[in-house]
């Protein structure tokens, strides 16, 4: 691995875009200063328009007019941020790769930061985790503090609570991620999953600067149950031993029964109760096909091979 100083460097930001015409002058606004001052040998944007259905296309084709360094990819259809960081890491050129949203909830004063950081031989990727959830609603902020504790006590890959996307990464790094061929991504997973030496800094949670978030709780909710599933077998283990678990209640509650029939002669009672335990072991057996479904989906679509997006338009090189 060659060491290359940050001063040499191309810097490249991939920013994924899903109906956010209002935010994109405001974030070329905040970061174009920032990027200019980087002690750096250049730098580009690339947006990556994930289908939006406002004049998000529109925005973005005039910052490709208006100066080089911002580049564009719109993909046929949406097909989701993680097929958005994709395409931005695969189009990149810089030596420093970075992710970055376009709602500027990730503080563009922070790359000076990151880049000093990188400026260490021994530090390949310089990360930021929010170390606050004002202004986000609380459930929304329960259940992301349960998810970050539940992955990281079922999964090998460690994924740190509050982080964001929002990183530069060397080369090197880039590569190894698309290195990884899957279709199903979780990017917070596989940053974290290849390695590397990483560098974490904390900040405050900013709000957007315009328009509103595209990440509804269902969303979220989907999205965190396939990074459980990407990144974990634990699930299964858990219906295997809970179908152990119940097999052996089930043995022990037959010699219950015997015994009290050839000791008391007293019949069974209880249709009430023996309703409700089938109902509620049907459940748990639903449940757990529904785990193993999970598992055979996502097979099911790695096996289809299907490109990850299309782009329909792009910008050209000069």
């Amino acid at each position: 691995m060659v060491h290359i100083p940050v001063s040499d460097c191309l810097l490249t930001l991939v920013v994924p875009c899903y109906n956010e015409e209002a935010s994109i002058p405001l974030f070329v606004e905040g970061v174009e200063p920032v990027l200019d001052a980087l002690p750096i040998l250049g730098w580009e944007v690339i947006f990556v328009d994930d289908g939006s259905k406002d004049r998000t296309l529109d925005a973005l084709i005039a910052c490709a007019k208006r100066r080089s360094n911002y580049r564009y990819f719109s993909f046929s259809r949406n097909f989701g941020k993680e097929a958005a960081l994709l395409c931005g890491m695969r189009e990149a050129a810089g030596d420093l790769v970075g992710v970055m949203d376009v709602d500027l909830q990730d503080p563009p004063q922070l790359l000076e930061s990151m880049l000093a950081h990188l400026g260490d031989p021994e530090t390949d990727c310089v990360a930021t985790r929010r170390v606050s959830r004002k202004g986000e609603p609380l459930i929304r902020s329960v259940f992301a503090r349960l998810f970050y504790r539940l992955i990281n006590r079922i999964s090998d890959t460690e994924i740190v609570d509050g982080a964001r996307d929002y990183r530069v990464m060397r080369r090197d790094m880039v590569d190894a991620i698309l290195a990884l061929p899957e279709y199903n991504r979780f990017s917070k997973g596989i940053f974290s999953w290849v390695g590397f030496r990483t560098k974490w800094l904390e900040f405050e949670n900013v709000e957007r600067v315009a328009g509103t978030t595209k990440w509804s709780f269902w969303k979220l909710f989907r999205y965190s149950l396939g990074g459980i599933v990407g990144f974990s077998t634990a699930p299964l283990a858990i219906a295997s031993v809970l179908g152990l678990l119940f097999c052996a209640l089930a043995f022990v509650m037959i010699i219950v029964v015997v015994l009290r029939q050839a000791l008391y002669g007293d019949p069974v009672a209880g249709w009430a109760s023996l309703i409700c335990v089938i109902m509620f072991l049907g459940g748990l057996q639903m449940t757990l096909l529904g785990i193993i479904g999970q598992y055979l989906a996502k097979t099911y679509l790695e096996t289809k091979r299907r490109p990850a997006y299309f782009v329909r338009k792009q910008s050209t090189r000069d």
